[in-house]
């Protein structure tokens, strides 16, 4: 296995079984209670980088947390993030709840992390990607009262999700999970439950709180780092904990994400030169089956995702359009 990265900012033990390391700075007023996690996935290594930055700058006093509490965890993961691989066993940012029999890696840490989850009010989750792109933000659902995702804090997670300083915001995961879910189906492959696209951000907005999951750009982009730690302050300023002035909403593009294109067969790709955001007019070829035929865009709209690697019943893009869910001024 590869050791953790290099350039890592955090370390952790080198055991399997290694605890959650958390920091926790309590203000001395009240307010809002703020987790923020990093490293949910090993090899995403911006967000232990930038929070090892703001916990320096706590303990420095060039931040004060005057209200409320911030709980930071550098290294959500510490199995993965010492093998510098996405997963410990298994993606721990899916089917996320509290085992009372845990099996393997991400189990056991689930059972810690949602207990967690659950004594905070919001959260950030810091993560990157592997491919081209622009920094984007994923939030949830309007309020509702369904089945799926019932919620009751849009506003606010929107705003949360403006305050980043990205220039793009998605919505619609859980809706689209459902979707893959119907299309593993008809391909008579094993069954997939909706809970299984349950995440960090999922199991907040069960649990009645909210958070948002910011992707900061690609993994092994040292500007990634920057755009999590000035999140990270952004997000400090916006619920009032430290002394700065709210920063002003810099969302440019909100996306809704409405179509999942799986792969059905080997031999199935995403056509080259997409990435994440990319505007997609009417008609362009998103993939291609196996035999040639073309998967083009249904309308105008965004490519989302876009996977080289997707293997039978994965997606291997997803498509969303423009949203009219917009975050006041």
């Amino acid at each position: 296995m590869p050791s953790q990265p290099a350039n890592a900012a955090w370390t952790v033990p080198a055991d399997d079984e290694a605890p959650l390391e958390s920091v926790r700075f309590h203000g001395l007023k009240s307010g809002p209670k703020l987790l923020v996690l990093g490293a949910v996935h090993g090899n995403e290594t911006c967000g232990p980088n930038a929070i090892a930055r703001i916990i320096d700058d706590c303990r420095a006093g060039r931040l004060l947390i005057r209200r409320g509490e911030v709980t930071f965890v550098p290294v959500t993961n510490p199995k993965a993030y010492r093998q510098n691989s996405r997963e410990g066993d298994r993606n721990l940012n899916r089917d996320m709840y509290e085992r009372p029999q845990p099996i393997d890696n991400e189990d056991r840490i689930g059972r810690r992390l949602c207990a967690l989850l659950r004594e905070h009010e919001v959260l950030l989750d810091v993560h990157s990607f592997r491919g081209e792109g622009e920094p984007f933000a994923f939030f949830g659902p309007e309020n509702n009262n369904g089945n799926l995702e019932p919620f009751r804090h849009d506003a606010a997670e929107l705003a949360l999700a403006a305050c980043l300083g990205v220039p793009v915001a998605i919505h619609g995961w859980l809706d689209n999970y459902v979707k893959l879910i119907a299309a593993r189906e008809r391909l008579n492959l094993p069954r997939l439950a909706v809970t299984e696209g349950y995440g960090t951000t999922e199991f907040m907005r069960f649990a009645g709180a909210y958070g948002v999951t910011l992707e900061c750009g690609r993994h092994d982009d040292p500007a990634s780092i920057e755009v999590g730690y000035a999140a990270i302050r952004n997000t400090l300023a916006h619920l009032g904990l430290i002394d700065a002035r709210p920063p002003p909403g810099a969302l440019d593009c909100v996306i809704h994400m409405t179509e999942v294109v799986i792969c059905e067969a080997e031999g199935d790709v995403v056509e080259d030169g997409w990435k994440t955001g990319d505007i997609v007019p009417v008609g362009a070829v998103m993939a291609r089956r196996a035999d040639g035929t073309a998967v083009t865009a249904p309308c105008d709209g965004y490519i989302i995702f876009p996977s080289k690697t997707a293997r039978p019943g994965e997606p291997i893009c997803h498509f969303g359009v423009a949203s009219p869910r917009k975050s006041r001024p």
